[in-house]
């Protein structure tokens, strides 16, 4: 696996060194930011593969930064995961419904949370391929 990118934006230092600790394990390279305002900063200055974001994050909460990185032509396609502890009947299909391309609970299962941050990653990276040899296909040179 080659090495990818993840933005953690999350607030709570516990959950931030827990989901760290096993995204580095994974072989993945972590950025965090613990509120909105710096993990746009983050987002000026580095391109992950996916974004994890808090819904209750400081600085305008996780649905926000979701809007930010949607409204930028360099970042919308960029995958953002809600990580949160909402757990009221209907927030998973909100929270999608309005563009998150996956819901991880609070608190989270370690191998289930494994397991969609990299079915998430695959499916984009086949996307991508799949992209790329259908241009090459059409491209006559």
């Amino acid at each position: 696996m080659s090495e990818r990118m993840i933005l953690l934006v999350e607030d709570n230092a516990s959950n931030r060194k827990l989901f760290t600790d096993i995204l580095e394990y994974q072989g993945y390279t972590v950025v965090q930011a613990c509120d909105v305002g710096e993990a746009l900063r983050c987002l000026a200055v580095v391109r992950p593969d996916l974004v994890l974001t808090d819904i209750q994050v400081p600085g305008g909460g996780g649905e926000l930064l979701l809007a930010r990185v949607r409204d930028d032509p360099s970042l919308a396609a960029t995958p953002v995961i809600a990580v949160t502890a909402y757990a009221m009947p209907g927030d998973r299909e909100r929270l999608l419904a309005i563009g998150f391309d996956g819901y991880i609970g609070k608190p989270i299962q370690v191998l289930q949370f494994i397991q969609d941050i990299q079915a998430l990653l695959s499916a984009r990276e086949g996307a991508a391929t799949a992209a790329g040899n259908r241009a090459a296909a059409e491209d006559p040179a």
